[in-house]
Protein backbone atom coordinates (compact mmCIF):
# COMPACT_ATOMS: atom_id res chain seq x y z
CA UNK A 1 0.00 0.00 0.00
CA UNK A 2 1.27 3.24 -0.80
CA UNK A 3 1.51 6.09 2.39
CA UNK A 4 1.66 10.00 1.25
CA UNK A 5 3.88 12.04 3.52
CA UNK A 6 2.90 15.59 4.25
CA UNK A 7 5.62 17.79 5.20
CA UNK A 8 4.31 20.22 8.16
CA UNK A 9 6.27 23.05 9.13
CA UNK A 10 6.79 21.21 12.74
CA UNK A 11 6.79 17.77 11.90
CA UNK A 12 6.38 15.05 9.30
CA UNK A 13 2.80 12.92 9.47
CA UNK A 14 2.50 9.58 7.51
CA UNK A 15 -1.24 9.11 6.79
CA UNK A 16 -1.85 5.04 6.98
CA UNK A 17 -4.01 5.43 3.50
CA UNK A 18 -6.17 7.08 1.43
CA UNK A 19 -9.24 7.49 4.10
CA UNK A 20 -6.66 9.68 5.99
CA UNK A 21 -5.45 12.08 2.68
CA UNK A 22 -7.96 14.94 3.37
CA UNK A 23 -7.15 15.67 6.86
CA UNK A 24 -3.14 15.46 6.03
CA UNK A 25 -3.46 17.83 3.17
CA UNK A 26 -4.53 20.79 5.75
CA UNK A 27 -1.54 19.84 7.16
CA UNK A 28 0.99 19.93 3.91
CA UNK A 29 -1.17 23.34 3.69
CA UNK A 30 0.12 25.26 6.60
CA UNK A 31 4.06 24.06 5.52
CA UNK A 32 3.98 26.39 2.60
CA UNK A 33 7.01 28.33 1.80
CA UNK A 34 7.90 31.75 1.05
CA UNK A 35 11.16 33.08 0.66
CA UNK A 36 12.01 37.19 0.26
CA UNK A 37 10.53 38.15 3.06
CA UNK A 38 9.99 41.96 2.27
CA UNK A 39 8.25 44.05 4.45
CA UNK A 40 6.58 46.06 1.47
CA UNK A 41 2.80 47.65 2.02
CA UNK A 42 1.65 47.10 -2.00
CA UNK A 43 3.56 44.02 -3.50
CA UNK A 44 3.95 43.91 -7.18
CA UNK A 45 4.54 41.11 -9.21
CA UNK A 46 7.99 40.70 -10.85
CA UNK A 47 9.99 38.19 -12.63
CA UNK A 48 12.99 37.79 -15.02
CA UNK A 49 14.96 35.69 -17.05
CA UNK A 50 18.23 34.22 -17.76
CA UNK A 51 19.93 32.04 -20.76
CA UNK A 52 23.00 30.70 -20.56
CA UNK A 53 25.17 28.76 -22.60
CA UNK A 54 26.40 25.31 -21.50
CA UNK A 55 27.43 23.53 -24.79
CA UNK A 56 30.64 22.27 -23.82
CA UNK A 57 34.29 22.87 -25.93
CA UNK A 58 35.70 19.34 -25.42
CA UNK A 59 34.38 15.95 -25.83
CA UNK A 60 31.58 14.76 -23.91
CA UNK A 61 29.89 11.06 -22.72
CA UNK A 62 26.38 11.95 -24.44
CA UNK A 63 23.90 9.88 -21.80
CA UNK A 64 20.52 8.10 -22.87
CA UNK A 65 21.88 5.44 -25.21
CA UNK A 66 24.65 2.57 -24.72
CA UNK A 67 28.02 5.00 -23.90
CA UNK A 68 29.98 7.00 -26.79
CA UNK A 69 31.28 10.70 -26.60
CA UNK A 70 30.72 13.52 -28.58
CA UNK A 71 32.44 14.72 -31.92
CA UNK A 72 31.08 18.06 -32.14
CA UNK A 73 27.64 20.21 -31.67
CA UNK A 74 24.32 20.32 -33.83
CA UNK A 75 22.92 23.39 -31.75
CA UNK A 76 23.63 24.61 -28.35
CA UNK A 77 22.34 23.65 -25.19
CA UNK A 78 21.39 25.93 -22.85
CA UNK A 79 20.03 26.53 -19.08
CA UNK A 80 17.43 28.57 -19.08
CA UNK A 81 16.25 30.32 -16.07
CA UNK A 82 12.83 32.04 -15.20
CA UNK A 83 12.33 34.04 -11.23
CA UNK A 84 8.86 35.18 -10.30
CA UNK A 85 8.36 37.25 -7.35
CA UNK A 86 5.01 38.35 -6.39
CA UNK A 87 6.04 40.25 -2.97
CA UNK A 88 6.21 37.53 -0.66
CA UNK A 89 7.42 34.49 -2.48
CA UNK A 90 10.72 34.72 -4.74
CA UNK A 91 10.02 31.54 -7.22
CA UNK A 92 13.07 29.90 -9.76
CA UNK A 93 12.21 27.74 -12.66
CA UNK A 94 14.89 25.88 -14.82
CA UNK A 95 15.51 24.53 -17.66
CA UNK A 96 18.20 22.85 -18.72
CA UNK A 97 18.80 20.92 -22.35
CA UNK A 98 20.53 17.56 -20.39
CA UNK A 99 18.58 14.21 -20.54
CA UNK A 100 18.84 13.48 -16.34
CA UNK A 101 20.39 14.49 -13.12
CA UNK A 102 20.09 12.44 -10.09
CA UNK A 103 17.90 13.80 -7.64
CA UNK A 104 21.51 14.09 -5.39
CA UNK A 105 22.39 16.15 -8.05
CA UNK A 106 19.31 18.64 -7.61
CA UNK A 107 20.26 18.26 -3.60
CA UNK A 108 24.04 19.05 -4.13
CA UNK A 109 23.04 22.28 -5.75
CA UNK A 110 20.59 24.22 -4.08
CA UNK A 111 21.95 23.10 -0.72
CA UNK A 112 24.49 25.53 -2.13
CA UNK A 113 21.43 28.13 -3.49
CA UNK A 114 20.30 28.04 0.32
CA UNK A 115 23.91 28.53 1.90
CA UNK A 116 24.76 31.39 -0.63
CA UNK A 117 21.74 33.00 -1.26
CA UNK A 118 19.22 31.84 1.36
CA UNK A 119 16.82 30.68 -1.50
CA UNK A 120 14.45 28.00 -0.29
CA UNK A 121 15.24 24.30 -2.09
CA UNK A 122 11.40 24.17 -2.09
CA UNK A 123 11.03 27.60 -4.35
CA UNK A 124 13.85 26.19 -7.13
CA UNK A 125 12.33 23.62 -9.62
CA UNK A 126 15.14 22.17 -11.92
CA UNK A 127 14.02 20.37 -14.84
CA UNK A 128 15.80 19.06 -17.81
CA UNK A 129 14.36 18.44 -21.41
CA UNK A 130 15.56 14.60 -21.56
CA UNK A 131 17.21 15.33 -24.68
CA UNK A 132 19.37 12.06 -25.17
CA UNK A 133 22.27 14.25 -26.87
CA UNK A 134 23.57 16.15 -24.15
CA UNK A 135 26.74 15.51 -21.78
CA UNK A 136 26.61 13.03 -19.33
CA UNK A 137 25.90 15.20 -15.60
CA UNK A 138 26.98 14.33 -11.58
CA UNK A 139 26.25 11.06 -10.48
CA UNK A 140 24.32 8.34 -12.09
CA UNK A 141 22.01 7.75 -9.56
CA UNK A 142 19.18 5.19 -10.34
CA UNK A 143 20.33 5.17 -13.53
CA UNK A 144 23.66 2.90 -12.71
CA UNK A 145 21.00 1.17 -11.01
CA UNK A 146 18.64 0.28 -13.74
CA UNK A 147 21.41 0.42 -16.89
CA UNK A 148 25.23 0.18 -15.12
CA UNK A 149 26.56 -0.97 -18.81
CA UNK A 150 25.58 2.44 -19.99
CA UNK A 151 27.07 4.33 -17.17
CA UNK A 152 30.81 5.40 -17.57
CA UNK A 153 32.81 7.20 -15.16
CA UNK A 154 32.22 11.19 -15.33
CA UNK A 155 34.64 13.91 -15.76
CA UNK A 156 33.48 16.32 -12.81
CA UNK A 157 35.12 19.26 -14.57
CA UNK A 158 31.91 19.90 -16.88
CA UNK A 159 29.60 18.99 -14.10
CA UNK A 160 31.12 21.82 -12.01
CA UNK A 161 31.32 24.31 -14.72
CA UNK A 162 27.65 23.62 -15.43
CA UNK A 163 26.33 23.63 -11.94
CA UNK A 164 28.13 27.21 -11.37
CA UNK A 165 26.97 28.44 -14.85
CA UNK A 166 23.47 27.74 -13.40
CA UNK A 167 24.04 29.02 -9.53
CA UNK A 168 25.34 32.30 -11.23
CA UNK A 169 21.92 31.88 -13.36
CA UNK A 170 20.09 32.37 -10.49
CA UNK A 171 21.73 34.83 -8.59
CA UNK A 172 21.30 37.30 -12.03
CA UNK A 173 18.19 36.39 -12.48
CA UNK A 174 17.23 37.44 -8.87
CA UNK A 175 18.88 40.63 -9.47
CA UNK A 176 17.32 41.12 -12.96
CA UNK A 177 13.50 41.02 -10.91
CA UNK A 178 11.38 43.98 -12.49
CA UNK A 179 7.56 44.25 -12.63
CA UNK A 180 5.95 41.83 -14.81
CA UNK A 181 2.87 40.64 -16.56
CA UNK A 182 1.86 37.22 -17.29
CA UNK A 183 -0.73 35.31 -19.43
CA UNK A 184 -1.98 31.74 -19.94
CA UNK A 185 -3.14 30.03 -22.70
CA UNK A 186 -3.25 26.47 -24.43
CA UNK A 187 -1.85 24.75 -27.64
CA UNK A 188 -2.12 21.40 -29.23
CA UNK A 189 0.84 20.09 -31.09
CA UNK A 190 0.49 16.28 -33.25
CA UNK A 191 4.76 16.16 -32.53
CA UNK A 192 4.16 13.06 -30.70
CA UNK A 193 2.88 9.27 -30.24
CA UNK A 194 2.59 6.91 -28.34
CA UNK A 195 5.76 4.46 -28.05
CA UNK A 196 4.40 1.53 -26.40
CA UNK A 197 3.68 -0.66 -29.12
CA UNK A 198 1.65 -3.94 -28.30
CA UNK A 199 2.48 -7.23 -30.45
CA UNK A 200 -0.42 -10.00 -31.12
CA UNK A 201 0.67 -11.63 -27.76
CA UNK A 202 -0.16 -8.57 -25.72
CA UNK A 203 3.86 -8.03 -24.95
CA UNK A 204 4.95 -3.85 -25.63
CA UNK A 205 8.34 -2.94 -26.85
CA UNK A 206 9.24 0.35 -28.05
CA UNK A 207 8.52 1.46 -30.98
CA UNK A 208 5.22 3.63 -32.26
CA UNK A 209 1.36 2.81 -31.39
CA UNK A 210 -0.90 5.27 -32.91
CA UNK A 211 -3.71 4.01 -30.97
CA UNK A 212 -2.23 3.96 -27.29
CA UNK A 213 -2.88 6.88 -25.05
CA UNK A 214 -1.23 10.61 -25.96
CA UNK A 215 -0.94 14.28 -24.45
CA UNK A 216 -1.04 16.69 -27.07
CA UNK A 217 -1.81 20.01 -25.24
CA UNK A 218 0.66 22.76 -24.99
CA UNK A 219 0.37 24.72 -21.84
CA UNK A 220 2.39 28.04 -22.09
CA UNK A 221 2.80 31.01 -19.57
CA UNK A 222 3.99 34.19 -21.09
CA UNK A 223 5.63 36.54 -19.22
CA UNK A 224 5.88 40.61 -20.32
CA UNK A 225 7.25 43.31 -19.33
CA UNK A 226 5.30 46.22 -17.33
CA UNK A 227 4.80 48.05 -20.81
CA UNK A 228 3.84 44.49 -22.37
CA UNK A 229 6.82 44.04 -24.21
CA UNK A 230 7.73 39.78 -24.24
CA UNK A 231 9.66 38.97 -21.55
CA UNK A 232 9.87 35.14 -22.02
CA UNK A 233 7.76 31.60 -22.89
CA UNK A 234 7.31 29.03 -20.81
CA UNK A 235 6.52 26.01 -22.86
CA UNK A 236 5.24 22.73 -21.26
CA UNK A 237 4.48 19.78 -24.03
CA UNK A 238 4.81 15.82 -23.31
CA UNK A 239 7.94 14.37 -26.13
CA UNK A 240 11.06 12.08 -25.13
CA UNK A 241 14.23 14.38 -26.95
CA UNK A 242 15.23 10.61 -28.82
CA UNK A 243 14.65 12.22 -32.70
CA UNK A 244 18.47 11.71 -32.77
CA UNK A 245 19.44 7.67 -32.15
CA UNK A 246 22.61 6.04 -30.93
CA UNK A 247 24.68 6.53 -33.95
CA UNK A 248 24.11 10.22 -33.67
CA UNK A 249 27.07 12.00 -31.61
CA UNK A 250 26.29 15.50 -31.95
CA UNK A 251 25.71 17.51 -29.16
CA UNK A 252 22.06 18.92 -29.76
CA UNK A 253 19.26 20.27 -27.73
CA UNK A 254 17.29 17.34 -29.91
CA UNK A 255 12.97 18.31 -30.85
CA UNK A 256 12.53 19.91 -27.65
CA UNK A 257 15.85 22.57 -28.09
CA UNK A 258 14.75 23.00 -31.87
CA UNK A 259 11.63 23.93 -31.55
CA UNK A 260 12.48 26.10 -28.63
CA UNK A 261 15.36 27.70 -30.52
CA UNK A 262 12.65 28.22 -33.41
CA UNK A 263 10.48 30.53 -31.38
CA UNK A 264 13.27 32.41 -29.86
CA UNK A 265 14.36 33.57 -33.64
CA UNK A 266 10.48 33.94 -34.17
CA UNK A 267 9.41 36.14 -30.89
CA UNK A 268 12.52 37.30 -29.73
CA UNK A 269 12.30 36.41 -26.31
CA UNK A 270 13.88 33.04 -24.71
CA UNK A 271 11.79 29.87 -24.46
CA UNK A 272 11.97 27.72 -21.74
CA UNK A 273 10.79 24.49 -22.85
CA UNK A 274 9.54 22.07 -19.64
CA UNK A 275 8.73 18.42 -20.71
CA UNK A 276 5.49 16.83 -19.26
CA UNK A 277 4.78 12.81 -18.63
CA UNK A 278 7.00 11.66 -21.67
CA UNK A 279 7.46 7.96 -20.07
CA UNK A 280 5.12 6.76 -22.93
CA UNK A 281 5.40 9.21 -25.83
CA UNK A 282 7.93 9.77 -28.36
CA UNK A 283 8.71 12.12 -31.45
CA UNK A 284 6.73 11.15 -34.58
CA UNK A 285 9.91 10.76 -35.88
CA UNK A 286 12.38 8.78 -33.03
CA UNK A 287 15.69 7.09 -33.14
CA UNK A 288 17.06 8.26 -36.24
CA UNK A 289 21.24 8.07 -37.28
CA UNK A 290 21.64 12.05 -38.23
CA UNK A 291 19.29 14.88 -38.13
CA UNK A 292 18.78 14.57 -41.64
CA UNK A 293 17.44 11.54 -41.58
CA UNK A 294 15.38 12.24 -38.18
CA UNK A 295 13.15 15.10 -40.17
CA UNK A 296 14.89 17.30 -37.16
CA UNK A 297 14.41 20.29 -38.69
CA UNK A 298 10.47 19.78 -39.04
CA UNK A 299 9.76 20.03 -35.53
CA UNK A 300 9.95 23.64 -35.94
CA UNK A 301 6.92 23.33 -37.55
CA UNK A 302 5.40 20.62 -35.64
CA UNK A 303 6.21 22.05 -32.33
CA UNK A 304 7.41 25.53 -32.73
CA UNK A 305 4.58 26.97 -34.90
CA UNK A 306 1.83 25.63 -32.37
CA UNK A 307 3.75 27.35 -29.06
CA UNK A 308 3.79 30.31 -31.62
CA UNK A 309 0.17 29.78 -32.69
CA UNK A 310 -0.64 29.46 -28.51
CA UNK A 311 1.13 32.14 -27.50
CA UNK A 312 -0.85 34.28 -30.17
CA UNK A 313 -4.18 33.49 -28.59
CA UNK A 314 -3.46 34.86 -25.12
CA UNK A 315 -5.02 38.27 -25.89
CA UNK A 316 -4.46 39.61 -22.43
CA UNK A 317 -1.97 39.47 -19.14
CA UNK A 318 -2.04 40.73 -15.92
CA UNK A 319 0.31 42.02 -12.92
CA UNK A 320 -1.97 40.72 -10.18
CA UNK A 321 0.04 37.21 -9.47
CA UNK A 322 0.17 35.41 -6.13
CA UNK A 323 2.34 32.33 -6.02
CA UNK A 324 2.22 29.52 -3.40
CA UNK A 325 4.31 26.82 -3.16
CA UNK A 326 4.04 23.14 -2.05
CA UNK A 327 5.12 19.65 -1.16
CA UNK A 328 4.43 16.28 -0.32
CA UNK A 329 6.68 13.20 0.09
CA UNK A 330 4.67 10.04 -1.44
CA UNK A 331 5.76 6.81 -0.01
CA UNK A 332 5.29 3.71 -1.77
CA UNK A 333 6.74 -0.09 -2.19
CA UNK A 334 9.16 -0.64 -4.51
CA UNK A 335 10.49 -3.88 -6.14
CA UNK A 336 11.62 -6.44 -4.56
CA UNK A 337 15.48 -7.21 -4.82
CA UNK A 338 16.22 -3.58 -6.24
CA UNK A 339 18.87 -2.21 -5.46
CA UNK A 340 19.26 1.76 -3.96
CA UNK A 341 22.49 4.03 -4.14
CA UNK A 342 23.82 5.35 -1.04
CA UNK A 343 23.56 8.92 -2.10
CA UNK A 344 19.89 8.45 -2.25
CA UNK A 345 19.39 7.33 1.17
CA UNK A 346 16.57 10.46 1.81
CA UNK A 347 14.23 8.63 -1.03
CA UNK A 348 14.06 5.51 0.30
CA UNK A 349 13.12 3.82 3.52
CA UNK A 350 12.85 0.58 5.41
CA UNK A 351 10.16 -0.46 7.65
CA UNK A 352 10.49 -2.85 10.50
CA UNK A 353 8.68 -5.27 8.44
CA UNK A 354 11.34 -5.05 6.08
CA UNK A 355 9.94 -3.25 3.26
CA UNK A 356 11.27 -1.31 1.04
CA UNK A 357 9.81 2.13 0.36
CA UNK A 358 10.36 4.70 -2.46
CA UNK A 359 9.81 8.56 -1.25
CA UNK A 360 9.32 10.46 -3.81
CA UNK A 361 8.99 14.30 -3.26
CA UNK A 362 6.24 16.02 -5.21
CA UNK A 363 6.07 19.89 -5.86
CA UNK A 364 3.07 22.31 -5.90
CA UNK A 365 2.94 25.80 -7.55
CA UNK A 366 -0.33 27.31 -7.41
CA UNK A 367 -0.68 30.80 -9.52
CA UNK A 368 -3.86 32.86 -8.42
CA UNK A 369 -7.28 30.65 -8.13
CA UNK A 370 -6.88 29.18 -11.65
CA UNK A 371 -3.46 27.66 -12.15
CA UNK A 372 -2.07 24.56 -10.67
CA UNK A 373 1.55 23.18 -11.65
CA UNK A 374 2.50 19.90 -9.80
CA UNK A 375 6.10 18.52 -10.50
CA UNK A 376 7.62 14.78 -9.71
CA UNK A 377 11.30 13.37 -10.35
CA UNK A 378 10.17 11.05 -12.66
CA UNK A 379 9.17 10.19 -16.14
CA UNK A 380 5.60 9.31 -15.79
CA UNK A 381 3.07 7.67 -18.43
CA UNK A 382 0.53 10.44 -19.83
CA UNK A 383 -2.79 8.72 -18.46
CA UNK A 384 -1.80 10.35 -14.99
CA UNK A 385 -1.15 14.04 -15.90
CA UNK A 386 -4.50 13.10 -18.24
CA UNK A 387 -6.79 12.22 -15.21
CA UNK A 388 -4.86 14.81 -12.88
CA UNK A 389 -5.69 17.86 -15.17
CA UNK A 390 -9.12 15.94 -15.79
CA UNK A 391 -10.03 16.29 -12.15
CA UNK A 392 -8.37 19.31 -10.68
CA UNK A 393 -10.08 22.56 -9.67
CA UNK A 394 -8.22 24.40 -11.74
CA UNK A 395 -9.00 25.83 -15.13
CA UNK A 396 -5.33 25.47 -16.30
CA UNK A 397 -3.16 22.38 -14.52
CA UNK A 398 0.45 21.56 -15.78
CA UNK A 399 3.12 18.33 -15.25
CA UNK A 400 6.42 19.53 -15.07
CA UNK A 401 8.77 16.20 -15.89
CA UNK A 402 12.07 15.44 -15.13
CA UNK A 403 11.66 17.84 -12.32
CA UNK A 404 14.66 18.09 -9.39
CA UNK A 405 16.08 14.60 -10.30
CA UNK A 406 15.23 11.27 -11.57
CA UNK A 407 14.20 7.96 -10.02
CA UNK A 408 13.04 5.91 -13.34
CA UNK A 409 9.88 5.33 -14.92
CA UNK A 410 5.89 5.35 -13.33
CA UNK A 411 3.89 3.35 -15.43
CA UNK A 412 0.29 2.79 -15.12
CA UNK A 413 -1.47 -0.63 -13.18
CA UNK A 414 -2.77 -1.48 -16.91
CA UNK A 415 0.77 -1.44 -18.61
CA UNK A 416 2.53 -3.60 -16.17
CA UNK A 417 0.77 -6.97 -18.03
CA UNK A 418 2.30 -5.91 -21.10
CA UNK A 419 5.81 -6.00 -18.84
CA UNK A 420 8.84 -3.96 -21.88
CA UNK A 421 11.42 -1.55 -21.21
CA UNK A 422 9.50 0.80 -18.82
CA UNK A 423 8.11 -1.48 -16.89
CA UNK A 424 10.62 -4.23 -16.65
CA UNK A 425 14.08 -2.44 -16.97
CA UNK A 426 13.75 1.22 -15.63
CA UNK A 427 11.01 1.84 -12.69
CA UNK A 428 11.56 0.99 -9.01
CA UNK A 429 7.95 0.94 -8.99
CA UNK A 430 4.77 -1.33 -8.35
CA UNK A 431 1.84 -1.69 -10.24
CA UNK A 432 -0.39 0.49 -7.69
CA UNK A 433 1.97 3.54 -7.60
CA UNK A 434 0.37 5.34 -10.45
CA UNK A 435 -2.88 5.93 -9.39
CA UNK A 436 -2.08 5.98 -5.66
CA UNK A 437 0.17 9.18 -6.96
CA UNK A 438 -3.07 10.52 -8.83
CA UNK A 439 -5.13 10.62 -5.68
CA UNK A 440 -2.20 12.25 -3.59
CA UNK A 441 -2.21 15.19 -6.44
CA UNK A 442 -5.81 15.24 -6.71
CA UNK A 443 -6.76 15.24 -3.06
CA UNK A 444 -3.92 18.08 -2.45
CA UNK A 445 -5.57 19.88 -5.07
CA UNK A 446 -8.75 19.86 -3.61
CA UNK A 447 -7.86 20.35 -0.43
CA UNK A 448 -6.20 23.60 -0.86
CA UNK A 449 -9.34 24.97 -2.43
CA UNK A 450 -11.18 24.06 0.20
CA UNK A 451 -8.79 25.33 2.25
CA UNK A 452 -8.85 28.80 0.93
CA UNK A 453 -12.81 28.73 0.78
CA UNK A 454 -12.60 28.64 4.85
CA UNK A 455 -13.08 31.76 7.05
CA UNK A 456 -10.06 32.86 8.51
CA UNK A 457 -11.01 31.30 11.94
CA UNK A 458 -11.19 28.15 10.92
CA UNK A 459 -8.47 27.76 9.08
CA UNK A 460 -6.34 28.91 12.14
CA UNK A 461 -8.63 25.49 13.87
CA UNK A 462 -7.15 23.30 11.37
CA UNK A 463 -3.17 24.25 11.65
Amino acid sequence: MMHSVFNCSTTAQRTPGRAHLTALIFCALSSLSAIGQKPAATPAFRASVVEINITPEEPQNLVGYGPRNSTGTHDPIFHKIVALDDGTTQFFLVSTDICLVSPAEYDKVTAKLQKLYGIDPLNVWWSVTHTHSAPEVGPPGMYAVYLADRVVKVEPAYTEWMEQKLIDGIKEAREKLAPAKMGIGWGFSQANINRRAIDVDGKASLGLNPDGPVDRRIGLIRLDKEDGSPLALIANYAIHGTVLGPQNTLISGDAPGIAAQYVEEKTGVPVLFINGAAGNLAPIYSVYPNPGAGHLKEFKVLLGDRIINANKKILSTTGDVKLKTGKITVETPRKPELGWPQELGNYSKTTKDGINYVKMPVRFLQINDNIGIWSAPIELFCEVSNEVRERAPFEYTFYYGYTNGWLGYMPTAEEYPHGGYEVERVSPFTAAAASDLTESVVGYFEGRIKNEALPKSAKKGRK
